[in-house]
């Protein structure tokens, strides 16, 4: 099953939607801003995607500054906690099919892991 960690308000989040409708197979939609992730499903995520937990950070968001969240001295388990606390910090879109995930930004990354 495809699942896509979506955004509604953001356009590159909607691209990733209608590319996924174009493509044909089913799919789950998971608004992340409104059913968080927890910590073992952002770790599986990471593992999938080969990144860690600041390179999918969203650094301009507000809660990044306030959180003090550019400190380099942060655990990544530190930096795991704060997205599954304020999901804003997610980069999207996310998709993700079996062992592998993308991150939507461009959207043929998305497109390659189809």
């Amino acid at each position: 099953m495809i699942t896509l960690y979506h955004n509604p308000r953001c356009s590159k989040s909607r691209d990733a939607l209608t590319l996924l409708e174009q493509h044909g197979q089913p799919f789950q939609i998971v608004e992340y801003l409104k059913t968080p992730l927890d910590e073992g499903t952002l770790s599986a995520l990471l593992v999938k995607l080969g990144l860690t937990a600041r390179e999918i950070m969203r650094n301009k968001e507000d809660e990044y500054q306030q959180l003090g969240l550019a400190d380099s001295s942060l655990t990544e388990q530190q930096l795991i906690s704060a997205m599954v606390k304020h999901p804003r910090l997610l980069e999207r879109p996310i998709v993700v099919t079996g062992d592998k995930a993308a991150i939507g930004r461009p959207l043929a990354n998305i497109a390659a892991i189809l």
